[in-house]
């Protein structure tokens, strides 16, 4: 049998890519087409960053009842892991190797790997963007980039707005255009465009208390759901602010908000921590912007200073994954408010579990949600105009139903036969 490996962050690592990695492998091993491997980072970023990426909540197995092999082996850190993981790779002998690609500052150790498969005969290299240009931006983040995913032999894109950027990245080098039941466009290096699938991790309880539990929650009739990690990109403070002009107007609504704030997660009175948000500090004014540096970034400040702490709900922690569903199942709809949007994973739990999204025009949002059939579209950065679809979702609601067909045919299914079969 076909071997195939994924590569990117297992399952013990917190956030989307962690999920959409281990969600698509298990997706190839269901087609039983191949013996599934996961290779994954022991350590995704320069130690000098100041987080705590391990999920240590969670209390199940995300791979039982797979035959996925997982290997934990890459450290960015340590380059001699690098080379380590090339010779595990070339071990296992795959006849694709599948990069999730999310974050620029890993250019320099995944396109030192890339490299070096590329060059094994028989080895498809494929790159999964989940961007091309970082939301940040910065000339650095190009480079690396580039440096990062210039030896695929294709890629797999979930907006035209990703794939346009990698025409930009890469000015010289021809692309073929490939969509499931449309003909190719283009000669070149393959670029499938598919969409980012919907979650089947995360489902609903039929069983589950919805009054009771919004009740514990202190949750009024109608609840708007602020999902995920908080990063100033997602726009939880635009939120906050429109929300605020909701509840001027209306006693029956609720701000939801759950999420772990990015950049607090470890002990600041630690000394380690201390240092590296020292080193953190000093390499962030040499390579981004000083607008980038986001971690005095603190939108929950405005609840109080708006004056409507009565109406909002904060969980402010990392969510286990077997929690997630009590607060899709408790709200109304989603706001993704976002300043830039490439695929979201918080999109996708939402459809999962059905719910309407109001989100920003920006983005890849104008090609998934459809204005006034799956969700509302609001003008990003306008408050005025989010208070405004926050306020037509409870007068218009959108139907259940709708946003269910909308995502029928965004399975992990179709998606990762598109991957192996879309030439």
């Amino acid at each position: 049998m076909d071997k195939i490996v994924v590569f990117g962050p297992g399952p013990k690592f917190k956030g989307g890519i962690a999920n959409y990695n281990t969600s698509l492998a298990k997706a190839l091993d269901k087609l039983q087409v191949a013996e599934i491997y996961i290779v994954s980072w022991t350590q995704q970023y320069p130690a000098i960053v100041p987080r705590d990426f391990i999920d240590r909540s969670s209390k199940g197995d995300l791979l039982e009842g797979t035959n996925i092999k997982v290997h934990y082996i890459t450290n960015y850190n340590n380059p001699l892991s690098w080379q380590q993981t090339v010779r595990l790779i070339r071990k296992i002998g795959p006849k694709m190797v599948i990069f999730q690609w999310a974050i620029a500052i890993q250019g320099l150790p995944l396109g030192y790997i890339a490299h070096r498969l590329s060059k094994i005969k028989g080895l498809e290299v494929v790159f999964d963007l989940h961007f091309v240009i970082q939301k940040e931006g910065s000339k650095i983040d190009n480079a690396f980039t580039r440096m990062g995913i210039k030896h695929a032999r294709s890629y797999v894109v979930h907006a035209m707005k990703t794939y346009l950027e990698l025409r930009q990245l890469f000015p010289r080098k021809s692309f073929r255009l490939c969509e499931p039941g449309k003909t190719a466009e283009g000669e070149g290096i393959r670029v499938v465009k598919l969409f980012h699938p919907v979650y089947d991790m995360f489902k609903p309880d039929p069983g589950f208390n919805i009054e009771k539990e919004k009740k514990a929650l202190n949750l009024r009739k109608h609840v708007f759901l602020f999902f995920g990690f908080i990063r100033k990109y997602k726009g939880l403070h635009d939120a906050i602010e429109a929300f605020a002009k909701v509840a001027a107007k209306r006693d029956d609504v609720s701000l939801l908000i759950v999420g772990e704030s990015f950049w607090q997660t470890l002990d600041s009175k630690k000394l380690s921590t201390r240092l590296k948000n020292t080193f953190f500090s000093v390499a962030k004014s040499i390579f981004l912007r000083k607008q980038d540096d986001e971690r005095h970034y603190r939108p929950l400040e405005l609840i109080d200073k708006l004056g409507i702490r009565e109406f909002v709900t904060v969980v402010n922690d990392f969510v286990p994954n077997e929690d997630v569903h009590r607060y899709f199942q408790v709200s109304d709809a989603i706001l993704l408010f976002y300043h830039t949007a490439t695929p979201s994973g918080v999109e996708s739990i939402g459809y999962n579990f059905q719910m309407p999204v109001l989100a920003t025009r920006v983005g890849h949002f104008p090609e998934t949600v459809r204005d006034g059939f799956n969700g509302y579209l609001a003008e990003p950065g306008d408050h005025d105009s989010m208070a405004q679809v926050m306020i037509r979702s409870i007068e218009k609601p959108i139907p259940r139903e709708n946003v269910a067909d909308t995502s029928r045919e965004m399975s992990w299914y179709n998606y990762a036969t598109a991957i192996l079969n879309e030439r």
